[in-house]
């Protein structure tokens, strides 16, 4: 059962961060759906892609300087 109260960012965060991965169960995204806040899922999908971005960028340097 889904409650009323808000997710908390971090909550957030760690919600895009799985999702990014594909390893979210069914029942967690329909408990997401009532408490996640679409503010935060915005800003943590932004960070989470930036680091995702500089991960790459930052491998793709380091191969091509060996």
């Amino acid at each position: 059962m889904a409650s009323n109260k808000q997710a908390s960012f971090l909550y957030s965060l760690k919600a895009v961060i799985w999702s990014f991965f594909g390893l979210r169960r069914k029942s967690d995204f329909d408990s997401d759906e009532a408490k996640l806040n679409p503010l935060h899922i915005i800003i943590a999908a932004l960070i989470a892609v930036a680091c995702f971005i500089g991960t790459l960028i930052t491998i793709v340097k380091y191969v091509v300087l060996k």
